[in-house]
């Protein structure tokens, strides 16, 4: 039976070239960067602008990714759209080329839907789908997509497809929802993902499998290292200082500021854009980002060649 997906994820981030296309050079070089520093691959997250992009560029992105050496084990893809079909031509994708998981939203357009509907929209992509293969992570996101999992729809998809669904992403930003999560679903059969590193220490204490989190693109190593020195006497300072970078890139709008980072401290320019409706950092305001981050000591290692 293959390992389940544990530890560290990033929602990857997805450069854009000049013409406003994603660029899949620079995005294939930042997943091999990410997967030599042991983290996992959520890519068509939140923080990838993955809803920016339509379907078939998702597509073609998974295609090229795989094809140039990216672990499909080490990848969790964001497959979850809203349109039901545009959910199953994506996951059946990603299955296909044999990834640990998929990373599934709700289908969050329409607002106050039953859970009725919702198990419908999840039994449909499983049933459609139909490989014994597939493992779904729900993306539970309240805040973004205002459409979010109830303990009552968990309960009813795991007594229905147990072993498909594989577990949970809470970006609640509450831990007491996570806590209850834990409580109600965690072991072996479900492993819950916190939504950022600020309750990766608190959700390892309490059976959790780590966190997929937007940092992780740029702070990989100290994430990793406290998922593996989680029961160490330095943990707690550990995720002290992860959440003093975390902090710094949260008090901004996240993905530009992450893409500016990057941008910076590779030395490359053409990271910093977005893909509309967001926008890159106002010039006051990167130079700011990059002030804290040098005297919080935080450095993005070099890509080393592959």
């Amino acid at each position: 039976m293959t390992t389940r997906i544990r530890g560290v994820l990033a929602p990857v981030v997805t450069p854009f070239d000049a013409s406003g296309s994603p660029d899949a050079g620079r995005l294939l070089q930042h997943c091999l960067w990410l997967q030599r520093h042991d983290v996992g691959l959520a890519v068509f997250g939140t923080n990838s602008e993955a809803n920016s992009l339509s379907l078939d560029e998702r597509l073609d992105l998974l295609d090229r990714l795989i094809e140039g050496g990216v672990a499909p084990e080490r990848m969790m893809p964001g497959t979850g759209c809203c349109a039901v079909t545009d959910s199953i031509r994506l996951t059946s994708r990603a299955v296909a080329h044999g990834v640990a998981g998929c990373l599934m939203l709700p289908p969050f357009y329409y607002k106050a839907v039953s859970t009725e509907g919702l198990y419908r929209n999840f039994a449909t992509v499983i049933e459609r789908v139909g490989d014994a293969r597939l493992r779904i992570y729900l993306y539970h996101i309240p805040p973004v997509a205002q459409v979010g999992f109830g303990f009552d729809l968990i309960e009813r998809l795991l007594r229905e497809f147990p072993g498909t669904i594989a577990g949970i992403k809470d970006s609640s930003g509450d831990w007491n929802h996570t806590q209850r999560l834990l409580t109600c679903f965690g072991g072996p059969g479900f492993d819950v993902f916190a939504g950022s590193e600020t309750f990766l220490l608190a959700n390892l204490r309490n059976g959790g499998a780590g966190c997929i989190s937007a940092t992780a693109n740029v702070n990989p190593a100290a994430l990793v290292a406290l998922v593996r020195r989680w029961q160490s006497s330095d943990a707690d300072t550990l995720q002290a200082g992860a959440d003093v970078i975390r902090g710094i890139f949260q008090r901004r709008p996240m993905i530009a500021a992450m893409k500016h980072a990057i941008a910076h401290w590779r030395d490359d320019p053409e990271w910093v854009r977005l893909r509309p409706p967001l926008v890159e950092l106002a010039q006051a305001e990167g130079t700011a980002l990059i002030r804290e981050l040098t005297a919080a000591d935080f450095s993005l290692p070099a890509l080393a060649a592959h």
